[in-house]
């Protein structure tokens, strides 16, 4: 987490993105963080804690995750970033908002105390390919409004071999248009890490409202048809190294998403907001109960 701490929302497969949806950020800040069975408790406190700081002091916005099926215990972290300088302003953002929040001194410590919850932890930076993702929002409020709905999140990292980038890219196009031509296809994003990773990784990413919306989806075959598809298993020997694919659960406590996401759903991404607004009503009714307790009886019937 430590100094850019908290970000997810990788990406995956097809063409050019509208200027009002690539305004979102052509970057992805990603913060993934393997946790210690024991110390999973007190982890996602401390992340509410932080999430938190930063609601309530203008600090940095970002959209946390816990994989549902892969590694467990593993979160996920994501932001989006317009460029390296909105990098390090977002990072100074996170970092002011804590010092505000707990000072300079107790801010370390939650860190040091992060630090202890963790055994290992990789930051990277992503590039948005968004001229490998296919059927992407149409502007900025259609993008915002996919995201606030969405639950779940389905990634595969694909780790392609030296020598063959422009053949895998030359496919994904190709799949983008077969993708696009099919009226049953979902939206799938596709993002490339350009710091933080040895070797090309690309993340193909779709979105969904529940698990449900992964059953009955298009196959590949069906997508690519039967020369396409036979060309996608060649792609996938000749060109790719590895492929690893987990499937997350966004957890809106450990998150402080971009308001217009969180606006979408307002009762899910605030989810405290809710409860503090019950608060002062139960405190009330509460405290009513325990004075006609040990008010005397009326005399009047």
């Amino acid at each position: 987490m430590v100094r850019r701490a908290i970000w997810v929302l990788a990406v995956a497969v097809c063409l050019a993105m509208p200027a009002a949806v690539r305004a979102q950020g052509d970057y992805l800040d990603v913060y993934i963080v393997k946790v210690k069975p024991e110390k999973s408790t007190e982890f996602q406190a401390l992340a509410k804690k932080i999430a938190d700081a930063n609601r309530r002091n203008g600090g940095d916005r970002w959209m946390a995750a816990e994989v549902l099926y892969g590694d467990g215990y593993t979160f996920v972290f994501t932001s989006t970033r317009q460029d390296y300088a909105d990098v390090e302003k977002s990072s100074t953002d996170f970092m002011n908002s804590l010092n505000k929040a707990f000072g300079k001194e107790n801010a370390d410590k939650v860190f040091r105390d992060w630090n202890n919850c963790i055994v290992s932890s990789r930051s990277e930076l992503r590039r948005r390919r968004w001229d490998l993702s296919r059927k992407t929002p149409a502007d900025a409020g259609a993008y915002a409004k996919l995201i606030g709905e969405s639950r779940l999140l389905r990634t595969t990292a694909v780790h392609v071999k030296p020598g063959h980038i422009a053949e895998f890219e030359e496919f994904m196009k190709e799949a983008k248009a077969a993708g696009e031509k099919n009226p049953n296809t979902q939206p799938v994003f596709v993002s490339q890490v350009i710091e933080g990773s040895s070797g090309t990784t690309f993340y193909v990413s779709g979105l969904r409202t529940s698990l449900g919306g992964f059953d009955k989806n298009p196959t590949n075959r069906d997508i690519l048809g039967e020369e396409g598809y036979k060309k996608f298993l060649k792609i996938s020997s000749d060109a790719v190294e590895t492929a690893e694919s987990m499937m997350l659960r966004f957890s809106p406590e450990l998150s402080n998403p971009p308001e217009e996401v969180a606006q979408v759903a307002s009762d899910f991404w605030h989810p405290k907001q809710t409860v503090a607004a019950a608060s002062p009503k139960q405190k009330s009714s509460a405290e009513n109960n325990k004075a006609a307790e040990v008010r005397p009886p009326s005399d009047k019937p």
